[in-house]
């Protein structure tokens, strides 16, 4: 059984108002906060069947509650308290920018367990949660690279956080261990989802002769603005994205929240949840590829699907040495790979890349 908040809007803020006063005494709560639309065909997607995922799971011994598009900052915060006011029992708070309203609520709510994404602030009740997305890129490169005509692959960045700088240097590693003349521009959204400006951002970097677009954003706007150009490959963004294949989007990264969230809701039910911190990859199945389009060359997708199955198997790590900052110095030996913490407070982009990392 679900139920979504009524949002109202309220001098600057958002008034939440709800059918009952509280939730169902009977029932495991379960809520979720998300940034964008559940129907944005991406993250928040992917987020909301992983909440459905739940329900059906657990039937009528859950109760699952959602509120959708809510803003980073004081908004996420004052629907983070109602939620835990209205008696969910454990929250999900589903974007990076949410992480400093999530720790200020849970420490007036200790009882409730609060579940931040891809953050990495923990308390005793706040467990934090993530995925390797940096795989899912490697792929997405290696690709790119060889289906360029142009050698110019356009990225669109969110935000400046390691998370995204991961994804772009990832890609980029990729691409040029397959095509040594290809060359990556990044044009930054400063935005999660605004099907606007990412539109806006995949025309400025067609226009300046790209023609693979990558995107660490969450529409489908960037893969409308490739199909009408024509010409101009993308890859689906934390969902499969396939209203566009098999051209331009040849394939996917594609987050599978779900069987995390049965898991820890089980935990809340069973009395044994404690705070954690997940990051997940292909080898769990956090993180999937999505189909790889016959738009792609037989010997591209082979080759694509032997590095799926290497990483799988832990054979391969997208980030292994020799490889150097952007500056030339040494970051990676010979055979080395990158540590967790590296990746997690990565804030330089890798040798070949141009531009600076905005501040």
């Amino acid at each position: 059984m679900k139920m979504k908040f009524k949002k109202l809007l309220a001098g600057t803020g958002i008034a939440l108002a709800l059918a009952t006063g509280a939730f169902a005494q009977d029932k495991t709560t379960v809520g979720f906060v998300y940034v964008g639309p559940v129907g944005d065909g991406g993250w928040t997607y992917e987020h909301d069947k992983g909440r459905q995922a739940v329900e059906a799971h657990f039937g009528d011994a859950v109760e699952t509650v959602f509120v959708e598009s809510v803003p980073e900052g004081p908004d996420a915060e004052r629907v983070i308290t109602q939620m835990a006011l209205q008696g969910a029992d454990l929250i999900f708070t589903t974007s990076f920018g949410y992480m400093d309203a999530t720790i200020n609520v849970a420490e007036r709510f200790p009882d409730v367990k609060f579940e931040h994404a891809t953050g990495y602030k923990t308390a005793d009740n706040v467990a934090i949660y993530n995925a390797r997305f940096y795989e899912g890129r490697a792929i997405q490169g290696h690709i790119a690279g060889q289906m360029t005509q142009s050698n110019i692959v356009g990225y669109i960045g969110s935000y400046p956080i390691p998370e995204v700088i991961q994804g772009i240097n990832s890609a980029f590693i990729h691409a040029r261990e397959v095509n040594p003349d290809v060359e990556f521009r990044v044009v930054w959204a400063y935005t999660w989802f605004d099907p606007a400006k990412e539109a806006e951002a995949a025309t400025v970097l067609i226009e300046q002769g790209a023609d693979v677009i990558l995107q660490h954003t969450d529409s489908t706007a960037p893969q409308a603005a490739a199909q009408a150009a024509g010409n101009v490959v993308t890859f689906g963004q934390a969902s499969d994205m396939s209203e566009f294949a098999p051209f331009p989007r040849v394939s996917s990264i594609i987050d599978d929240w779900a069987p995390y969230y049965v898991a820890r809701t089980q935990a809340v039910i069973d009395g044994t949840w404690e705070s954690s911190d997940t990051w997940d990859g292909i080898p769990q199945g956090m993180v999937s590829i999505g189909e790889i389009t016959e738009a792609v060359p037989a010997e591209v997708k082979a080759s694509a699907e032997a590095m799926i199955e290497a990483i799988r198997a832990g054979e391969y790590h997208p980030f292994t040495g020799p490889l150097n900052r952007q500056d030339g110095s040494v970051w990676l030996a010979e055979g080395e790979t990158a540590s967790d913490g590296d990746l997690l407070g990565m804030n330089f982009y890798v040798e070949g890349l141009t531009g600076d990392i905005p501040q």
